[in-house]
């Protein structure tokens, strides 16, 4: 098994074990716990929208990269490349606007800081 197949398993058993403790039961303890998930939403939705931001870059560049050595190629091309570099440049960018709305959607199921607050106080007995 590779290192990067180990930390992967290694990772969803985690996810999947903190969030069967969030849901688990109704002790203090557990939905101490349960934070975590919260934390683990907010972190994964910054990475989740860094890595759209990336892989959609990385993939406008390659289409612009491949047009400009097309009209390079054959000037008299140039419109028509350009007519189908700019619909593609607008389905990649369609990914990364899908990643932002989910990790929006994921951002707003945190509950307010208060009520996290509330709830750290109640699982440590003050």
């Amino acid at each position: 098994m590779s290192k990067r197949t180990l930390i992967g398993v290694v990772t969803t058993v985690f996810v999947l074990g903190m969030a069967s403790l969030a849901f688990a039961g109704e002790d203090s303890a557990v939905k101490a716990a349960g934070l975590w998930v919260f934390f683990g939403i907010a972190i994964a939705c910054g990475v989740g929208i860094g890595l759209a931001a990336l892989g959609t870059g990385i993939g406008m560049g390659n289409a612009i990269n491949g047009a400009l050595q097309g009209t390079a190629r054959n000037p008299e091309a140039g419109g028509k490349i350009m007519t189908t570099m700019i619909i593609g440049l607008a389905l990649i960018e369609s990914l990364c606007i899908y990643a932002l709305v989910i990790c929006f959607i994921l951002v707003f199921k945190i509950p307010d800081l208060g009520s996290m607050h509330e709830l750290v106080v109640k699982s440590l007995g003050g």
